[in-house]
């Protein structure tokens, strides 16, 4: 993501730069005003092109899984673009509001002349103005609920619906409002391309096409609760589903009111197309599927994404696999995907971190897959048992290939332990999802 937003920014800052290098200007000009338009243009820029990657970025492109990591590093790229969009887009709102203080400080000899338009394309850019303030209004406020983690899912989903109306909004700003001598450019070149890109995005949403490539329907056939606070769900699908690699997720979609929510696949593929999900209890939806959900229901199933797949474990390396709660779910495919053969399963430590040992579902179903996979050894660390996770437990980690799925608090910590104990040396490949819908 940081080299994405890097070579972004670079690329914007050489093309506003080409462009500031290669223009005259008056010699009555006021550098301040000189410095104000330059920003102006520099940040309207920056601003329309993290937003034109957010809105491709929506449409869940596939092809994009293997260079930027997976699916959830694509939406967390995502995020952040339209958190950094929103944020150069109020600093260009405030340059522009600017003008008033540089009036009264330095009077209004020494502005930039203005571009001449004929009529009606001038009053084309008076309408493009008023849209990108409206819009860098709502964009902004659109910012602060998504922020808001409190606020509720399934309202701020209704509300992010806008965003592609809002981004629309804001490309006919740029279009209309970009000096006329950048479209004979690499400055308008770019922001060209930008902009079908991100039109490209902004209308397959509003077309309901996202994901449809990638999308069955099928029906529940079990319902299943483990645990007060566990549902399993087991679905058949149709022949749309292309089948999944262990430890890959897919949006499902059980009532579509609700929208999809992205879910671990917590089976491996045995070309029935049935495929089962365990489902944690952690907020208002997923507390009402235990009620909710019955055999013969219909569901909708969007996918397989996902990197956290077992073929790319690195078999030269020590493996050391930490799940932690509900982040057990792609360690089970990977597991019952072994059982079939058990030779081809890598070398591997298996850590299972829970609050109860005694209570957990889970702690079962792990020992009875990895009673059959003799090269896999499973330690269990339950919280009440006074036996919770550290970094020392896995030993010497340097050079070693870790894969962790559980809360993010503990992936941290256990870096940090990693980080003190081998000091300057060689620190382990630590793959880890990170995926948040908002």
């Amino acid at each position: 993501m940081k080299t994405l937003f890097a070579g972004l920014f670079a690329l914007i800052a050489a093309v506003w730069g080409w462009d500031v290098f290669n223009t005259s200007f008056p010699v009555s000009a006021h550098p301040l005003w000189i410095a104000r338009q330059e920003a102006l243009y520099l940040s309207g820029l920056l601003s329309i092109a993290l937003m034109s990657l957010a809105m491709l970025l929506a449409t869940r492109p596939a092809w994009l899984e293997a260079p930027l990591g997976g699916m959830d590093r694509i939406y967390r790229t995502h995020k952040w673009a339209g958190i950094l969009a929103i944020t150069f887009a109020a600093l260009h709102w405030l340059i522009e509001m600017g003008g008033d203080i540089l009036k009264s400080s330095i009077g209004r000899e020494g502005r930039l002349p203005k571009e001449k338009y004929p009529g009606l394309l001038e009053i084309m850019r008076d309408l493009a103005k008023d849209m990108g303030e409206w819009a860098i209004y709502a964009v902004l406020a659109m910012l602060v609920i998504t922020l808001w983690k409190k606020f509720p899912y399934r309202s701020w989903r209704f509300l992010h619906r806008a965003m592609p109306v809002l981004y629309l909004m804001l490309a006919f700003h740029a279009v209309l409002l970009s000096p006329r001598d950048y479209w004979a450019q690499p400055a308008g070149w770019l922001l060209a391309a930008l902009l079908v890109a991100g039109v490209y995005g902004a209308i397959r949403s509003l077309l309901g096409g996202i994901g449809r490539a990638h999308e069955a329907s099928g029906q529940i056939i079990a319902v299943e609760h483990p645990a007060h606070d566990i549902t399993c769900v087991r679905c058949r699908l149709d022949r749309g589903w292309r089948g999944h690699r262990p430890g890959q997720f897919a949006f499902v979609t059980f009532d579509h009111k609700e929208g999809a929510h992205p879910f671990t696949i917590a089976s491996a593929d045995q070309g029935d197309q049935v495929i089962s999900f365990q489902i944690k209890a952690l907020g208002d939806y997923t507390n009402s599927l235990a009620v909710r959900l019955q055999p013969g229901q219909k569901v909708r199933v969007e996918g397989p994404y996902g990197r956290f797949d077992l073929a790319r474990c690195n078999p030269r390396a020590r493996q050391i696999w930490i799940a932690g709660g509900i982040g057990v779910t792609p360690f089970l495919a990977w597991l019952e995907s072994l059982q079939a053969d058990p030779d081809k399963a890598p070398v591997a430590e298996l850590h299972y971190c829970t609050r109860d040992q005694v209570t957990d579902a889970f702690v079962p179903r792990l020992e009875s897959l990895c009673a059959q996979l003799p090269r896999i050894r499973l330690h269990i660390h339950g919280g009440r048992q006074g036996a919770a996770l550290q970094a020392a437990a896995l030993g010497e980690a340097k050079g070693a290939e870790i894969w962790f799925c559980g809360p993010s608090g503990l992936a941290e910590a256990l870096r940090n332990g990693l980080r003190a104990m081998g000091g300057m040396g060689r620190q382990p490949r630590f793959h880890q999802e990170a995926f948040e819908m908002r």
